[in-house]
């Protein structure tokens, strides 16, 4: 099997057990409290700073074109996307179980102006500069070919928009890593090579006009002007 066929089936598993998954990403269950302590060494107040910050690219009077890769399950985005009734978002994911949880949830909120699908980051089915806003969430530290998902990201991106998210970095919180380096890597959710806060930063230099990086925790949050 290869990787991109490992990362959708182990996703496509997590998307069946998804109230698991959202306890942890929103720290609102007790296996989620446990994980973000333990495992991805979280104090409360540095996962309280990461979530209040997680989102911070997207203006709160957002109406334009927004595209969230990886989507996953909705729950940390959609929230947020019922507070801009005038924006255009399309939500697209690798794993068509993560999309029915997402969608689900988007119907349970009304949110009539997001459109979720299912696609490849590394080969996006959307013209160049069709977005004023790419947002990914937790997903650079599983795409098994990182270059060409940040390429694909920048592409569909309009000259003078903006690239916002965040994921995991290595050489933060050696316990993380080492939970990074076997379980995650293993079970198909994350994808060597991790980059590093420094090495994140100058690939996302490469292609961007600025770039405000700061790493809370094992996470490094971004946000980005297109050239």
């Amino acid at each position: 099997m290869n990787r991109k066929a490992e990362i959708h089936a182990a996703y496509e598993h997590l998307g069946t057990h998804a109230a698991h998954y959202d306890g942890m990403m929103t720290g609102t269950s007790v296996f989620g409290c446990l994980a973000l302590r333990f495992l991805w060494q979280f104090s409360k107040e540095e996962y309280a700073s990461y979530m209040a910050h997680l989102l911070a690219g997207v203006p709160h009077d957002f109406a334009e074109s927004l595209l969230e890769v990886p989507v996953g399950t909705g729950s940390l985005t959609m929230p947020l996307y019922q507070t801009l009734p005038r924006a255009k978002i399309t939500c697209l994911d690798y794993s068509g179980k993560m999309l029915d949880v997402a969608r689900k949830l988007a119907g349970e909120m009304n949110l009539s102006n997001v459109v979720l699908q299912q696609g490849d980051v590394g080969a996006l089915p959307f013209g160049d500069g069709t977005f004023d806003h790419v947002l990914t969430v937790n997903g650079l530290h599983a795409f098994p070919h990182k270059d060409a998902a940040l390429d694909e990201m920048c592409r569909v991106l309009t000259p003078g928009g903006i690239f916002s998210g965040s994921c995991y970095v290595r050489g933060e919180r050696a316990v993380t890593d080492i939970f990074v380096r076997t379980f995650c890597t293993w079970r198909g959710f994350f994808t060597p090579p991790y980059d590093t806060a420094y090495s994140l930063r100058s690939r996302l230099a490469a292609r961007y006009e600025s770039v405000n990086l700061h790493t809370i925790g094992s996470f490094a949050e971004f946000i980005c002007k297109k050239k």
